[in-house]
């Protein structure tokens, strides 16, 4: 792991100081996030597997119906039954934020009757089919906004354990490395700037009992 380059002084101590606590804050917010992001995740996926599941079968049972009908009817007057008819809108699409995650909302309108294709050109198990197709079409839209929502809140957390684990096992240590160099290079510098000033000390006080045995032999000898 690289070290921070820093200047070696009390100002910059306490400028990585101020930063650690920031990193240590974020993280703990961050960590935080990433515990509900899972919980809501986690809770997703149990539902819409539920909703897989049962949509699945809805479907097999649909398109079961729509290959006898494509069998009964043959390819061609199928095709042309099922794109009689206008197109209709079919959902509206709207968002909502979940922890700083816009998830889509789907909202399905009102579908329509089938298409005016020819009873007598078409079997009458086609009209079951389109009716089991209406029937399961806005289950299969709630699982794709489920889905899509699934997908998006892995990607958030993806994200979010990269900047804990960003934080947590490099900044942090970083800076706590940081600033237990410049602790004891500061501490390094006061022991030494302490040990100079008792020498400055004794060297006065050596010098005060020099001159006060000169000035005693002086007055001795003014003395005689």
């Amino acid at each position: 792991m690289p070290k921070l380059r820093v200047n070696p002084n009390r100002m910059e101590l306490m400028k990585l100081r101020k930063r650690r606590t920031t990193a240590q804050r974020g993280h703990k917010l961050l960590k935080d996030k990433l515990d509900e992001l899972m919980k809501e995740f986690l809770g997703r996926i149990g539902r819409t597997r539920a909703l897989r599941s049962s949509v699945e079968k809805e479907l097999a049972a649909a398109y079961g119906l729509v290959a006898i009908a494509r069998a009964e009817a043959g390819r061609a007057n199928l095709a042309q039954a099922l794109s009689s008819g206008e197109p209709l809108d079919l959902i509206e699409v709207s968002e909502r934020n979940v922890m700083s995650v816009r998830i889509p909302e789907f909202s399905v309108m009102e579908l329509g009757q089938p298409g005016t294709y020819s009873l007598a050109e078409t079997p009458a198990v086609l009209d079951s089919a389109l009716g089991s197709l209406a029937t399961v079409a806005p289950r299969l839209i709630k699982l794709a906004e489920r889905e899509k929502a699934i997908e998006l809140l892995a990607a958030e957390i993806e994200r979010t354990r990269r900047r804990v684990n960003a934080l947590e096992h490099v900044l942090i240590p970083q800076l706590t490395e940081a600033i237990r160099d410049i602790t004891m290079k500061l501490e390094e510098a006061e022991r030494g700037n302490l040990t100079r000033l008792m020498k400055v000390k004794d060297i006065i006080a050596a010098q005060e009992v020099a001159n006060n045995e000169a000035a005693a032999k002086k007055a001795g000898r003014a003395s005689e």
